[in-house]
């Protein structure tokens, strides 16, 4: 196993073992940190070797509904070329159905909750979250893990609809009945398919 060594201060020595700065300062008197040591200033430092982190990559793939899980395998299957070509060891792949709006997706709880994760690899930042995708990014970051997009282009657009229609087909149904809610979920998608054509000729 690689170490690499780090210099912390006597308040950092107190604070990682929970301890008071006090007790800190009685340990290094009384020769307990064999690692301390004093400055030319007279600072106490103390000098730790740590194993350096194992990587642990998480390739997650995601569609919306069971209708497109054919291409979740294909989707899983650039990601884990991209890792391999990137030279990072894929330690486990991850792929669920469920909406980019749903925030309690088990797996993707799964992995966001894994410390020990250091890279998560997917293909579209979308595939992870619709949104909220930077606070995730900068959150996972903090605990010293990378979330990795590997296309950075446009998603599949059929896909990214159903994130969107799913909710909103439960939401109508709640609001006016089956029947009814049928006809405005058909009006939403009949509305986002003329916008996109729209789009598309812009």
């Amino acid at each position: 196993m690689v170490f690499h060594s780090s210099i912390k201060t006597l308040k950092d020595y107190a604070r990682d073992h929970g301890i008071k700065y006090r007790a800190a300062w009685n340990r290094f008197k009384a020769g307990e940190i064999p690692s301390a040591f004093k400055d030319d200033s007279g600072k106490i430092l103390i000098q730790e070797d740590k194993p350096d982190r194992l990587l642990k990559v998480v390739c997650y793939a995601r569609v919306s509904s069971s209708q497109s899980k054919a291409g979740l395998e294909t989707q899983a299957e650039r990601i884990m070329h991209f890792a391999d070509l990137s030279g990072l060891p894929v330690h486990s792949v991850i792929k669920e159905i469920g909406s980019g709006l749903n925030d309690k997706r088990p797996e993707l709880l799964k992995v966001l909750n894994d410390i020990e994760i250091t890279h998560i690899a997917v293909e579209h930042k979308d595939r992870l979250a619709c949104f909220g995708f930077n606070f995730l990014k900068n959150w996972t970051a903090s605990r010293q893990c990378q979330i990795i997009t590997i296309n950075n282009t446009e998603t599949d657009k059929e896909d990214l609809m159903q994130d969107f229609v799913s909710p909103a087909a439960g939401m109508a149904a709640g609001l006016y009945g089956l029947r009814r809610s049928k006809r405005k979920t058909e009006q939403l998608i009949k509305e986002l398919g003329n916008d996109k054509k729209i789009n598309h000729k812009s």
